[in-house]
């Protein structure tokens, strides 16, 4: 159990991790940072479907075809909780060293979509006093790591609870003769 949770889990977090690398270069300006979270979530999935292969796998190869709900869910969040952590070390060496300025340009695109919107002059003051709350924030080092947590590990419970929910089996499969 220990070897599939340790291999699916390295295998998302640098599946997750790279993709991130990769696409922060692209998506740190603001005509593309929109896009950032679409290829990010689509990432995040596509690495968690690793929790499914992990689950699937202790199950039919290690445990004679039966896993319980919460077994399968113990197997799918370690799994989830190795590739967060990657995600969320890769970035904190990322955004120090070559995104420094990131919750600036966040706070700013933010703000403008709020102004393109048709947002009223009250709503667009709320947010831009909450954006400037949340670059003080961002600048310490555990609200950082927090809300990187925040934005990988919702995904990683959400495809282990279906994983084992559709993966669990009371009674071993039978083969028909």
């Amino acid at each position: 159990m220990k070897k599939t949770i340790l291999v699916c889990g390295l295998i998302a977090g640098l599946i997750v991790s790279t993709v991130m690398g990769i696409s922060a270069g692209y998506c740190h300006t603001g005509d593309y940072m929109q896009y950032g979270m679409y290829i990010g979530y689509g990432s995040m999935l596509l690495a968690f479907s690793l929790i499914f292969v992990g689950i699937k796998n202790f199950r039919d190869k290690q445990n004679n075809g039966v896993i319980s709900f919460g077994k399968a869910f113990k197997i799918g969040i370690l799994i989830a909780l190795i590739a967060s952590t990657m995600y969320v070390l890769v970035w904190s060496i990322e955004g120090h060293f070559f995104y420094p300025d990131f919750a600036e340009k966040y706070a700013a695109i933010t703000i403008e979509k709020a102004k393109k919107s048709g947002a009223t002059a009250a709503e667009i003051e709320k947010q831009t006093k909450e954006m400037a709350q949340f670059v003080i924030m961002y600048k310490k080092p555990v609200f950082m790591v927090l809300m990187t947590y925040v934005e990988i590990l919702p995904v990683g419970i959400l495809v282990t609870l279906i994983s084992s929910f559709i993966l669990k089996r009371k009674q071993p499969k039978t083969v028909a003769a």
